[in-house]
């Protein structure tokens, strides 16, 4: 694959295009891309006319563009996330009508929890709600905790070697603080993290294992710290993982043939 002169690959700097995109800023102008990215207009300028050409990207108003649907379509049908979700979705509807709280899905994902899915509460903690795709440091989160309690020692390692974002006095920075959180996780099957992002939020998160009896997602919920029981919210998510797990262990069905025309390569 070509490279520029700093060494870097074509594909890797529009990997750089492609993450300047955020749930801040899901429309950009070439110029900004070009500030986020950290590279040069006229860069910019080529390599998102080549990402335009495969339907990566797409026009907006404005000369701007944005996250084209063709990339959506590609990542949407990414192996891990769609058995995941498919396999969940029963669950995670039953767990959102019981709570009525959000409820959401979330992987490992290096230092960071992604969501996979996340079903929102009516009128429940607005300034907290997230979405499929979005990143959250792992230590903030009890979805982070119960997946970091199962995690290797390599990687607890790297997250407790900082740097932890503190999001309020409550958010846990300490390693030995952490330590124990995780190993109240592994041992107990939930955590339950109270004000960890907002004082007014707690979340509450079980594992859930796969086929090799690994843990490879967790679920939780996200419910207001006043008026919630966060214990009596543990029986249903328990419930509900052993079902996901069952789930992904089952044998896999065969997937439809996929129906829309290929796109042309990228050059």
């Amino acid at each position: 694959m070509a490279r520029w002169t700093t060494g870097e690959s074509v594909l890797a700097r529009g990997a750089r295009v492609l993450e300047a995109f955020d749930e801040e800023h899901r429309v950009l102008t070439v110029a900004e891309i070009a500030r986020k990215a950290g590279l040069p207009v006229p860069t910019v300028h080529r390599l998102v006319a080549q990402l335009l050409e495969v339907g990566f990207l797409e026009r907006a108003e404005d000369h701007r563009v944005r996250i084209g649907l063709h990339l959506w379509e590609l990542a949407a049908s990414g192996a891990r996330a769609l058995d995941l979700r498919e396999a969940a979705m029963p669950y995670l509807e039953d767990v959102h009508v019981a709570t009525r709280q959000h409820t959401q899905l979330s992987v490992l994902e290096g230092k960071d929890v992604l969501v996979v899915e996340w079903l929102k509460a009516r009128n429940v903690l607005k300034e907290l709600i997230l979405h499929a795709g979005r990143r959250v440091p792992a230590h903030v989160v009890a979805a982070g905790a119960v997946l970091m309690a199962h995690a290797g020692a390599e990687l607890r390692d790297e997250v407790l070697a900082g740097p932890l974002a503190r999001f309020n006095e409550k958010t846990p920075t300490e390693p030995g603080e952490l330590r124990r959180l995780w190993a109240y996780a592994r041992k107990h099957g939930y955590v339950v993290c109270d004000g960890f992002v907002s004082p007014r939020a707690v979340s509450v998160a079980v594992p859930v294992t796969g086929r090799d009896g690994a843990v490879v997602a967790a679920i939780g919920v996200v419910a207001p710290t006043k008026g919630i029981q966060p214990m009596a919210l543990v029986p249903a998510l328990l419930a509900a993982a052993h079902g996901i797990g069952r789930a992904l262990r089952s044998p896999v069905p065969a997937r439809p043939t996929r129906m829309w025309p290929d796109r042309p390569a990228l050059h």
